[in-house]
């Protein structure tokens, strides 16, 4: 039975490939789950225009992403930490404690598209990078300051 695949499936193809598979298989697996298109030719059409919307609603996210990096790339945080002798840390700065931050400055970013490229384990200003999109990256300054003490 040929069928035209709506996304990428790795063991068949691309999205709008026209694949031909097994009669069982393409009934009972990917038809139902929305893997596939019967290969007639109103569902080609069909295709092309979920094809489209695709496109344009990809469009949409890289701008915004860009839109959100170019918001992000003026922005610094400053995250105070506790120090030993020799201005050694204890612990190291995470990407959460970086995430805490910038949603104080008005900023929700999830800590898991936060990418520490070493380990933050002393004070100092770190450039940090933030995956916004697969295609976009934003940046952001991270200061690790000493914490005041109350004495």
């Amino acid at each position: 039975m040929k069928v035209i695949l709506r996304q990428n499936i790795e063991s068949l193809g691309q999205m709008g490939d026209v694949v031909d598979v097994k009669e069982g298989y393409a009934l009972n697996y990917l038809i139902p789950r929305k893997y596939a298109y019967a290969a007639l030719k109103g569902n080609i059409v069909a295709l092309e225009e979920e094809r489209k919307h695709l496109a344009k609603k990809k469009e949409k996210e890289i701008e915004e992403a860009k839109k959100l990096a170019a918001e992000l790339e003026p922005i610094s945080v400053s995250i105070s930490v506790q120090v030993g002798e020799e201005d050694k840390i204890f612990g190291t700065v995470t990407s959460q404690m970086i995430a805490d931050a910038l949603s104080e400055k008005g900023f929700n970013i999830d800590k898991r598209k936060i990418e520490l490229g070493e380990q933050i384990k002393a004070l100092g200003i770190y450039d940090v990078n933030i995956k916004l999109h697969p295609m976009v990256i934003g940046k952001i300054k991270v200061w690790v300051v000493r914490e005041q003490s109350a004495e």
